[in-house]
């Protein structure tokens, strides 16, 4: 079977990540995949190395300076759609509504659904649901959203996650000991956040949950990894620094950390603060309970349909606080608890899955689906 995964960029966001362990996993079982992606900013690999079994295809996207996101959108489904060839494989599988709007009739994973106020986003979203020919979710409370919608049904098939590297992260190996060293001596005791500065990421409740920790724990630093994204949140991010100011933190912006010393800097975190107002399944919140590490979710439907009682959760800023407050001592329950959850979540049976749900595809109608309405946009 050959298989096409698409992707819209190089960067370590959550869609990217699931693509790639997807595609090794798929290869690993035996499958002809092929990743596509729009290099970016001059990239012409991912941010990790790829299993040689799976191929690799980045097409050139050159930035343009003062081009707004609603044309950047426009010209990069164009510029996928141009360098594709849908009739070269037998399944293809669009994992975000760039690739989907570029490559005709496919399959489309719909990790999470957004709300666009950009004419060019909200349209790209709408045809990205609208236009596949079959959907899969990573969690049963996006499949029902997309239902309520939408009125389709969306197979779920769950992420898995990378648990034998986050686990060896915490491990006492003294390699993996060393490398949780190294960042405690240059952050001393943090708070970490995974995904950078940005709406959907709450960060603004953020700040205000760890101003008030801080008050019980001035030792503390928090600390922001990742945040590459195509989206201009200027005005996001203006606010998030004035209110820094405000509130005398000094925020440690790590930016996109090296794929190879992720699971040290999550290891050795005190907490993971998940605070995000839409996610699909949360897992840089599973590659810390892989790790041993805490976690306080927001208190979401998805959050608490794929962490269970395995971390904390907490609707405001001031719950947000006190969550965390009692997530810091070590609680070595929790921790087994949190472990036992992630080890559920493995790459080959997410590809099992995905090869049994092609296999019932391929003789499918891979005409549009007809849709009855349509939910956030």
């Amino acid at each position: 079977m050959r298989i096409a995964l698409l992707t819209y960029s190089t960067k370590p966001r959550g869609g990217v990540v699931h693509t790639l362990n997807l595609a090794e996993a798929l290869a690993g079982q035996g499958a002809e995949v092929t990743v596509w992606t729009l290099g970016r900013g001059g990239d012409q690999a991912f941010f990790r190395p790829v299993d040689p079994a799976v191929r690799v295809r980045v097409v050139p996207f050159t930035a343009l300076d003062g081009e707004n996101v609603g044309t950047r959108i426009l010209r990069s489904i164009e510029t996928l759609r141009t360098a594709f060839t849908p009739t070269d494989f037998d399944i293809v599988h669009a994992q975000d509504c760039i690739s989907a709007n570029a490559v005709g009739p496919c399959i489309r994973t719909i990790h999470h659904l957004d709300s666009f106020t950009t004419p060019e986003l909200a349209r790209c979203h709408e045809a990205a649901i609208t236009t596949p020919y079959a959907h899969i979710c990573v969690s049963t409370a996006v499949a029902e959203e997309v239902h309520t919608g939408w009125g389709l049904t969306p197979t779920v098939i769950p992420n898995g996650v990378e648990y034998n590297r986050f686990a060896a992260a915490a491990s006492t190996d003294p390699a993996a000991t060393a490398r949780r060293s190294t960042w405690r001596t240059r952050l001393g005791r943090y708070v970490l956040a995974v995904g950078g500065i940005e709406p959907r990421k709450g960060s603004l409740d953020l700040l205000e949950a760890f101003a008030l920790l801080h008050r019980d724990h001035p030792d503390l630093r928090l600390v922001i990894a990742g945040g590459e994204t195509l989206f201009d949140y200027c005005d996001y991010r203006t606010q998030f620094d004035t209110r820094a100011t405000e509130l005398g933190i000094d925020v440690t912006l790590l930016g996109t950390v090296d794929h190879a010393d992720l699971p040290a800097l999550i290891a050795a975190a005190q907490v993971l603060p998940f605070f995000s107002t839409k996610e699909g399944f949360g897992l840089a919140a599973m590659e810390a309970l892989a790790a041993g590490v805490p976690v306080v979710a927001r208190d979401l439907p998805v959050l608490r349909e794929v962490f269970q009682n395995a971390v904390h959760y907490a609707h405001s800023p001031t719950e947000m606080a006190a969550r965390l407050r009692e997530a810091l001592p070590h609680n070595p329950q929790r921790a087994t608890t949190g472990r036992t959850l992630a080890a559920q979540f493995r790459w080959d049976r997410a590809a099992r899955a995905h090869l049994d749900f092609y296999a019932g595809t391929v003789a499918a109608d891979r005409q549009p689906t007809s849709v009855s309405g349509h939910g956030a946009a």
